[in-house]
């Protein structure tokens, strides 16, 4: 199969984005979410490692390039509608967030409708200022 037919299987958005979930291989942790574009994903696919689209610096993003927190790709499976990628990782000093968390999904909502609010749940494994320096 050719390289533009499987990435012509994605069904990208109309900015050329796919949503990607980052799950990590060992404990099927979700640790975040981001976006990917052809290229992004035609260089995780060649470097083994996730490659993702800023969408902020609208940019491309190679995991870990400045925390050193790199995500090795174990496998990339694309959902039964074909316009969601998950990447099963392994995430190097098992930081994935830039708070200096193991996962970006470390707010946990607590409460009811009338009171409710979120509460950080993860603990912090390096101080962020440390991480990107």
């Amino acid at each position: 199969m050719s390289a533009a037919k499987w990435l012509n299987k994605v069904k990208w958005d109309d900015q050329g984005l796919v949503p990607v979930i980052a799950q990590e291989a060992s404990s099927n942790d979700v640790l975040m979410f981001a976006w990917m574009n052809r290229e992004a994903l035609s260089r995780t696919v060649e470097l083994g490692e996730a490659v993702y689209w800023s969408r902020s610096r609208k940019k491309l993003w190679h995991k870990g390039e400045e925390s050193g927190h790199v995500q090795k790709v174990k496998e990339i499976r694309l959902d039964c509608d074909e316009d969601v990628v998950l990447l099963k990782i392994e995430q190097i000093d098992s930081i994935a967030c830039h708070t200096g968390r193991h996962s970006c999904f470390f707010q946990k909502f607590e409460g009811s409708l009338n009171d409710g609010d979120w509460h950080a749940v993860d603990p912090v494994l390096k101080d962020p200022e440390s991480i990107y320096k």
